[in-house]
């Protein structure tokens, strides 16, 4: 920080040269019209004003006593899975927002990957910085999960959230068991034998992989209670795909929509472009444009299953059941691929549409189940 004044020393010497002053007249009245800042209060966050909403986090404080000299104010935020008041020693940094002028901020487009966040601010002057509010936790709950690649078809290239039609998929591993296999032996092992062996381990044990027909891959979550939401994003050249639930006993060659233990919309861009919802083996024909972004909100309780336009916020379509085993996010590609996005709350939007249950049931043309 610079220098508030400077100071000019004037030497002055007495006239029979018996004593050596300095001057320094100017420099005190300098100081004596120094006015110092005093150190900000520490703000306090109103936790019941604070908003968590659509991703987006609105915090709010005040300062417990009017200071005019207040310049701006510095918000800090951390995400935990600790609830209650911060810990020292937490497994990530705080982020800082800085400059803030008003005395609330929000945090938008945020991925809720943790249980909670944390906040806490701080009042800043021209000359120094207040101590830091009491610090404040609030839940950030949404469902969280990845594409399990234990479960894809082999014919499918698999990330966390990110899944691509590979038409050569599974080759290479099939010939470098075909190689193991024949080594130091004649012979070439049975179709049935190199499927078994080329799969690679499930790490969780509980399935065979997709295979035929079936272009599937699972979520590696497992839905038994509660609401959740979550959307996919399909490439623009992608030529089919599917999108929806289905519980834990699919079989690897089922296909979504096929049978009567998977919910899904459908989306078909070759030969003839169609778009449908599919259950039980019976699609239904949506006559809407298909959106470049689906969200899926699973009401499992409430055995509802419903896909939204997430730009418009529009409902494309519906299905209302009782789910009675538990469900794991579905997804078929061919041709394309498909990008996923979690850590979503609940849009605010779907509270309304759950309070006018009549608006709900006049756009949704649900496909009923009674399983």
């Amino acid at each position: 920080m610079a220098p508030a004044f400077r100071l000019c020393l004037k030497p002055k010497v007495s006239d029979n040269m018996t004593h050596l002053m300095v001057d320094f007249s100017q420099e005190k009245k300098m100081l004596q019209a120094l006015k110092f800042l005093p150190v900000p209060k520490a703000p306090e966050i109103d936790s019941d004003k604070c908003l968590v909403a659509d991703n987006c986090i609105t915090v709010k404080w005040k300062t417990p006593e009017e200071d005019s000299k207040i310049d701006h104010y510095i918000l800090e935020y951390r995400k935990t899975n600790f609830e209650g008041l911060p810990r020292v020693k937490d497994e990530r940094c705080w982020e800082v927002v800085d400059n803030i002028k008003d005395t609330e901020y929000t945090l938008t487009g945020l991925k809720f990957d943790s249980k909670y966040m944390n906040f806490r601010v701080r009042a800043c002057n021209k000359a120094v910085a207040g101590d830091f509010s009491d610090p404040v936790t609030l839940e950030t709950k949404a469902l969280v999960f990845s594409f399990d690649g234990t479960s894809s078809h082999l014919n499918l290239k698999v990330e966390d959230s990110w899944i691509e039609w590979d038409s050569t998929g599974g080759k290479g591993q099939e010939t470098k068991v075909k190689g193991k296999e024949n080594k130091g032996r004649s012979g070439t092992p049975s179709p049935k034998r190199t499927s078994v062996v080329s799969r690679p381990p499930s790490v969780k044990g509980t399935r065979d992989r997709f295979t035929g027909e079936a272009y599937t891959v699972l979520g590696d979550v497992v839905i038994e209670s509660g609401q959740h939401y979550w959307e996919i994003k399909a490439q623009k050249d992608c030529k089919s795909y599917s999108i929806g639930v289905a519980y834990r006993s699919l079989g690897k060659f089922d296909q979504l929509g096929k049978n009567n233990i998977s919910w899904c919309i459908h989306v078909n861009n070759w030969l003839q472009a169609t778009f449908s919802a599919k259950h039980n083996n019976k699609a239904k024909p949506l006559e809407m444009p298909v959106p470049d972004r689906i969200g899926i909100y699973c009401d499992f309780d409430g055995g509802q299953l419903s896909f939204f336009n997430s730009d418009s916020k529009q409902l494309l379509h519906t299905f209302k059941t009782k789910f009675t085993q538990p469900l794991v996010p579905a997804f078929m590609v061919w041709c394309g691929g498909l990008t996923l996005y979690t850590g979503l709350q609940q849009p605010s939007f779907l509270t309304s549409l759950e309070k006018n249950d009549s608006e709900m049931n006049g756009s949704s043309s649900g496909i009923i189940n009674g399983d």
